[in-house]
Parts: C-alpha cells; structure tokens; sequence
C-alpha cells in the first residue's frame, strides 16, 4: 500500500521526472535521505519500472502516426507469437497491444509522411504473418494525460 508522501512523491516525478531528491525533499518538506529511500522502494518493489528517454518524433522527421487494428485471418494457424515477433521486428512499429474485440492487435506506427506509411502499410505491415483485415486511424493530435497519480 502506498503512503500519501509515496504517493505525493510519484505524482511530482510524473510531472517533472528529473527532479533531484533534494528538490524533491525540499517541495515535500522532508529530507533527502528519506525521499532517496521511498523511490529506492519504490523502484524495488516495482511501482516505479524505469526510466524513459522521450524522443520528438515529428523534430526527428516522423511527422505521421498511424494507429492500425489488425484482426488476425488465420486464428490457430499462425501463432501469436509469430506476429508479435515479426511485427517488432518492424521499425516504424512503436507498440503492439494485443486487444479484446473488433480486433485483435493494435499497433502504433509512424512514418515520415502518408506516401512513406503506405510503403510500410503495402511491403511491411501487409505482410505479416496471419495479417487480415486492417483499418488504420492517422493521428491527428494528441494530449498526454497523467493519470491517475
């Protein structure tokens, strides 16, 4: 169970996630030492999973993101496993999720731009192992929220 000062620790990281436990210590008013051993918990017992570096994709030239959902034609046949191995192994793939209903994965793709996402639609994506229907939703805009925290 988390204490109010574990949680008031996670949301001011969730927020600015470079804070030093000093500064950390400081907003909260407490020590150093003992925000250095709440996050080390934390990190132990696996609330907190890491870090993440965060890359602007559309500065690095990836302006497109494409949503895809895929239902799988060949159930049983190919295995799911054989998808998700041949789909991560695809660059421009930047998540899988294995989802309950219309369809059975959905995948984040981006491209350079709509010719480029055709080209990975048509020579990548198509050709997955057990691929069959396809719709793909192009991203528009995106805000990211908290959470829960």
């Amino acid at each position: 169970m988390l204490s109010l000062l574990d949680t008031k620790i996670l949301k001011k990281l969730s927020l600015e996630p470079k804070l030093t436990t000093s500064a950390l210590a400081n907003s909260l008013s407490t020590s150093q030492p003992v925000i250095w051993r709440r996050i080390k918990r934390l990190e132990s017992i696996g609330i907190i999973k890491g870090k993440r570096l965060l890359l602007n994709q559309e500065l690095l030239g990836f302006g497109v993101k494409v949503f895809l959902g895929i239902k799988l034609a060949t159930k049983g046949v190919i295995s799911l496993e054989d998808f998700e191995r041949a789909a991560s192994a695809i660059p421009e793939v930047q998540s899988i999720e294995h989802v309950l209903g219309l369809y059975d994965y959905r995948l984040r793709v981006v491209s350079r731009d709509i010719a480029d996402f055709e080209r990975v639609l048509r020579r990548r994506i198509m050709t997955l192992p057990g691929v069959g229907q396809v719709e793909a939703n192009v991203l528009l805009s995106e805000e990211v929220l908290q959470g829960p925290i």
